[in-house]
């Protein structure tokens, strides 16, 4: 097979979908994972196929699957995931399990179901779809932070020990983006009154954020140039907070900081 065989997880909608069909566009053999659905081939030639990341029989089914279908993999990025919002004291822990579940372990799980054969090959690209927010945390989103913090940590170990097998492994760390993270997310069962009137400030400046961000197009294009321009940097920035928000995390002194960001998400008292 001539073509480049790309798998996606996670592309129902979002970024997931954006970047299926500009691979698919640009005459790449793209697979792609959705939870719970039969296989089959869509509009814009993507082979559709069904694997749940936080299950390993899935996982090993769907990679047995496009294996079968095509004999190689050439390209995996990693962009199945999901928001939980509330505060710490308000998310159970077995909601935050779950959140890990998806967006770290699940990760994880894809992997190593994939290493053996790209291994084999001696050759392949591993793009992760972090985010600015595993740079630094958010308030209310902060087991989900913490979930994009342990796969940046997990990411940059592998592209250690992958290097010299010939596969790349990339981070793409998208700011906010216009997707529908908050309209899919999940949200802490217990509600603290204490809490209230802030977690709905901060909520709302969020929602604000992401209704006037970049399309998931956006990210789709960089996530091509990571693909297609033979830079190898471990962690790619997407979008103006995201290029700005880094740099101050990186040279302000901390306190002034955090005075950015409780102005930001309308944590002032």
């Amino acid at each position: 097979m001539d073509q480049q065989v790309v798998l996606i997880t996670g592309i129902s909608s979002g970024i997931g979908e954006a970047t299926a069909k500009r691979l698919a566009q640009m005459g790449f053999a793209v697979f792609g994972s959705r939870r719970f659905l039969s296989s089959g081939i869509d509009a814009h030639g993507i082979t559709i196929f069904p694997m749940d990341v936080c299950s390993d029989d899935s996982v090993r089914r769907g990679i047995h699957f496009v294996i079968e279908k095509a004999g190689r993999i050439d390209v995996l990025i990693n962009n199945a995931g999901y928001a939980l919002d509330g505060a710490l004291e308000e998310t159970s822990l077995e909601e935050a399990k779950a959140q890990f579940e998806t967006n770290f372990f699940g990760v994880a799980r894809v992997i190593k179901a994939v290493l053996p054969t790209l291994r084999n090959q001696r050759s392949g690209h591993i793009v992760n779809v972090s985010s600015v927010v595993g740079l630094f945390s958010v308030p209310f989103w902060g087991f989900y932070s913490a979930s994009k913090f342990a796969l940046e940590g997990y990411t940059e170990g592998l592209r250690y020990e992958l290097k010299s097998f010939g596969i790349r492994v990339s981070l793409v760390e998208p700011g906010f983006t216009r997707t529908g993270l908050l309209h899919h997310g999940h949200h802490a069962q217990e509600s603290i009154e204490a809490y209230g009137s802030l977690k709905k400030r901060v909520l709302g400046a969020i929602a604000e954020y992401t209704a006037q961000a970049p399309s998931p197009a956006v990210v789709a294009d960089d996530i091509v140039r990571v693909l297609t321009t033979g830079s190898d940097k471990l962690r790619y920035k997407v979008g103006k907070d995201a290029k700005l928000i880094t740099r101050l995390r990186r040279f302000l002194p901390q306190t002034l900081f955090e005075t950015i960001i409780y102005r930001h998400f309308d944590l002032q008292p």
